[in-house]
């Protein structure tokens, strides 16, 4: 009697073992494996592969890389915006909540840290597919009524070139800077408001000096 409760035992306890309760509710996206097959543990130093991938779409957030020298910088906390391929032209608020405790070095790539950025309305995921390729701007800083120039005009040396519309000449101009971004610089000395700045300073014969025309944007 005692024989046959345990072989019972061991085949509830076997049947167990082919059951995944998940720790969440969320989307399979991917199941490893068939039916009927069998998995079993990696070998130490290989991970084993989940039996799915689940994915809770309740809470989605960007991972990026910042470079080490500006994840310093970084807090738990500071606001930020995220922009999305998919979806060009809007700039969705977000927060950083999370900073990775250490540094990558991946070959031919920048010793980085990954931060993770969530959005900061909750509505705003609901647009969202997993996977989507993602840019995130982090403030670090802000100034209010400042004068600025587009950082793309900037040369080496915070150096920019200026138009003077009544010769129609180009100058070189040193600044002070402040804070900046990819888009925009802060000038706080070595220009005034209302001077036109040189935007297309690649252009083959834009020096100091040269004769130039400006040119009137083309709208759209």
């Amino acid at each position: 009697m005692q024989q046959s409760v345990a072989h019972v035992e061991l085949a509830r306890a076997n049947l167990t073992r082919t059951v995944l309760r998940a720790p969440f509710d969320g989307i399979v996206a991917k199941v490893t494996g068939e039916q009927g097959e069998f998995t079993t543990p990696s070998p130490p130093g290989i991970p084993t592969p989940p039996a799915i991938d689940l994915i809770d779409d309740h809470c989605l957030y960007v991972t990026a890389p910042i470079d080490e020298v500006d994840v310093a910088r970084v807090r738990v906390g500071q606001r930020g915006y995220i922009t999305i391929d998919a979806l060009p032209g809007r700039r969705f608020p977000g927060r950083v909540r999370r900073i990775a405790p250490y540094v990558v070095d991946l070959e031919k790539q920048a010793r980085t840290a990954d931060v993770e950025v969530e959005f900061t309305n909750a509505g705003d995921i609901k647009e969202m597919l997993v996977g989507y390729s993602a840019d995130v701007e982090i403030i670090l800083d802000s100034r209010a009524n400042v004068l600025r120039v587009p950082t793309q005009a900037l040369l080496e040396g915070d150096r920019v070139l200026v138009y003077a519309a009544d010769d129609g000449t180009l100058a070189e101009r040193k600044l002070g800077v402040g804070i900046a971004n990819w888009e925009f610089t802060e000038v706080q000395s070595g220009l005034r408001q209302g001077e036109n700045v040189v935007l297309s300073v690649e252009r083959e014969g834009v020096v100091p000096g040269a004769k130039a025309v400006a040119e009137t944007p083309q709208r759209r």
